[in-house]
């Protein structure tokens, strides 16, 4: 048996997405933070989360509009996701300093990424206070699909966008098919 060391309870949960939160609006202030605490929580009604740190400069404009954009990111947006990580919307504007198009979005307030293939519009229902994050809990309304990676059947090629994920500090490119869902039961 392989011997296992133990560590303290930590967030080594990986890989997680690597994803670029837009807050805010078109007409005011509007703002990007990188996330990498997020996920589905529940299928109908659709319900994502996202975990922020109180002090982050979104934190507030989250709080304040009840609204957010989870836009997935791609080995193109790789250094834009990076960059709004480690700087804060408090000092600059990162849609103008990473050259990204701020969008309007169709249900909520807050801008979409335009160079992202996937934007989850999302409202806020509810905010848990859990310690250094605080996790808003929220409906998706809208998901906006780029035309580019969608074939001529309508199906959506999600993986042909070069999605990205985050593993113990670093970026990593989603990489080739193992199998899909299903098939360790499929008979052949």
């Amino acid at each position: 048996m392989e011997q296992k060391d133990v560590w303290k309870p930590g967030t080594v949960l990986y890989p997680v997405p690597a994803a670029m939160v837009t807050v805010g609006d078109m007409d005011g202030e509007k703002n990007i933070i990188t996330i990498a605490w997020t996920g589905t929580i529940n299928s109908d009604p659709a319900m994502t989360y996202i975990s922020v740190r109180p002090e982050r400069h979104s934190y507030e404009m989250i709080k304040q509009s009840g609204e957010f954009v989870i836009n997935l990111t791609t080995k193109d947006l790789v250094k834009a996701c990076d960059f709004c990580g480690v700087k804060s919307g408090r000092d600059l504007d990162k849609f103008k300093e990473c050259g990204l198009t701020a969008q309007r979005a169709t249900k909520v307030k807050a801008p979409l990424i335009a160079e992202s293939p996937v934007n989850i519009e999302c409202v806020v229902k509810d905010i848990i206070p859990l310690g250094s994050h605080h996790m808003f809990l929220a409906q998706v309304v809208a998901v906006n699909v780029s035309s580019k990676w969608m074939d001529e059947t309508g199906k959506f090629h999600f993986n042909d966008s070069k999605p990205i994920c985050y593993s113990h500090g670093e970026y990593f490119e989603v990489g080739e098919s193992l199998g899909k869902f299903g098939f360790s039961v499929r008979k052949k």
